[in-house]
């Protein structure tokens, strides 16, 4: 498996709405397991294609807490069918902003439609952590950061700490 790396934002990709996958092949298998190894080696829980700059609708999750097996998910075209009238709050982060939090107000439960690795199509209904995990990560796929969901206020105060983060780390 290869480490592939993550887009920081604000690169242009990540506004971009991602194209359908077209066929679920092995090509499709060895893209979604370097991703799920550079989500992991990442410390995410989340990874969606164009954070990588692949532009399919392509996401990776493993929600497992630290003392449970891992439980690495591979959601291929997903569509939102629903969303609750219901909001939560959560502190999100993401890949694509390293090191950088904040609350967002999501659909406390929505259901999903998706196609796995194995071509089965899949309906879940989640809420709490998984969610949120795939609403901000099809967000992802629609061209959409997490950032879009705050103020201006406080997305320009992450954006700042995020140059702050970038010029630190750019040795």
């Amino acid at each position: 498996m290869a480490k592939l790396d993550i887009l920081i934002a604000p690169h242009p990709t990540l506004k971009t709405v991602a194209k359908p996958v077209p066929v679920v092949d092995d090509r499709l298998y060895g893209l979604s397991q370097d991703m799920l190894q550079s989500m992991y080696d990442a410390k995410g829980i989340g990874l969606a294609a164009p954070q990588i700059g692949v532009s399919e609708r392509l996401i990776v999750m493993d929600l497992a807490g630290k003392d449970e097996p891992p439980d690495p998910k591979v959601i291929i075209n997903p569509e939102l069918l629903s969303q609750s009238a219901d909001l939560a709050e959560y502190e999100e982060g993401c890949l694509s902003f390293p090191d950088q939090f904040a609350k967002v107000v999501r659909p406390a439960a929505c259901t999903v439609r998706y196609t796995t690795l194995e071509r089965e199509t899949v309906t879940v209904e989640a809420d709490g952590i998984t969610a949120v995990c795939l609403q901000h990560e099809i967000d992802h796929l629609n061209g959409i950061l997490f950032t879009d969901h705050l103020s201006a206020l406080r997305r320009n105060m992450l954006m700042r700490r995020l140059a702050k983060w970038k010029k630190a780390n750019a040795a």
